[in-house]
């Protein structure tokens, strides 16, 4: 672990307690939500909370390895001789990022083929793109980072072109009060994603040390809580106004 400050070490702290905070509030008002919404959606919000809910499991670990993995004495901080795992984030995101792309389809409530179809190759791509990051993630060779990183950007790709373009006729044909809530999910989606790749390369366009490892875990920590959480809420309010146009609430 590179050295840090003691206002580094805080920073990275905070942030992944205030994620703990937020995905676990999220968690719980998704899970009470799904009573106000359709029977046909409270799947979608399910799986929301269930996201949520597996998020602040995985910061709660996250947080604990950044806490072990340095000594705070005297203003100074120090490598506590424990390896800071990272890899939790991965785990996460293996399990959240296809779930994050299947509860949008699914609050969507396309015809079940469509549903099956786009549901099954948007959550293997995501899945693909999470498993390609990976080794570029642990690496400390610019090289070999780079190269994972353009791999993982092919099904990245993929992904934002079918939300643009695979989504667009499926949403015109959604009711009126929830089109616009359905494409600011989407633009969510695809602003709050492209932060990953821009966070992964801080280490490759000359923030090194402190600095790096400080940029990198509060960005991906604020990505989370808006691809997931703020996300959320957007499939929660999707849902209750579909509900509303279809005399359910």
């Amino acid at each position: 672990m590179e050295a840090i400050t003691v206002s580094q070490y805080e920073l990275v702290y905070n942030a992944f307690s205030f994620a703990i905070a937020v995905m676990g509030a999220a968690t719980i008002f998704f899970f009470l939500g799904r009573s106000q919404v359709a029977s046909a959606y409270r799947t979608a919000l399910t799986i929301t909370g269930l996201v949520t809910l597996i998020a602040a499991y995985h910061y709660l670990r996250i947080f604990n390895s950044w806490e072990a993995s340095f000594t705070v004495s005297g203003g100074q901080v120090a490598a506590s001789g424990v390896k800071f795992n990272d890899a939790y984030r991965y785990v996460d995101w293996l399990l959240t990022v296809p779930l994050l792309l299947i509860e949008l389809i699914l609050v969507m409530r396309l015809p079940r083929a469509e549903t099956v179809a786009k549901a099954t190759k948007l959550g293997l791509l995501a899945a693909l793109m999470v498993v390609l990051g990976y080794p570029g993630e642990v690496s400390a060779d610019p090289s070999t980072r780079w190269i994972w990183w353009a791999l993982a950007m092919v099904p990245f790709i993929l992904i934002v072109y079918d939300l643009f373009v695979g989504l667009s006729a499926s949403i015109s044909s959604q009711p009126a009060a929830a089109r616009g809530l359905i494409s600011s999910a989407r633009w969510v989606t695809i602003i709050s994603w492209c932060f990953y790749p821009v966070v992964f390369v801080f280490p490759m366009i000359g923030l090194t040390g402190g600095s790096a490892t400080t940029a990198v875990q509060v960005g991906y920590t604020v990505a989370d809580i808006v691809a997931k959480a703020g996300f959320g809420v957007l499939i929660f309010l999707i849902a209750a106004r579909k509900s509303e146009a279809e005399g359910h609430v």
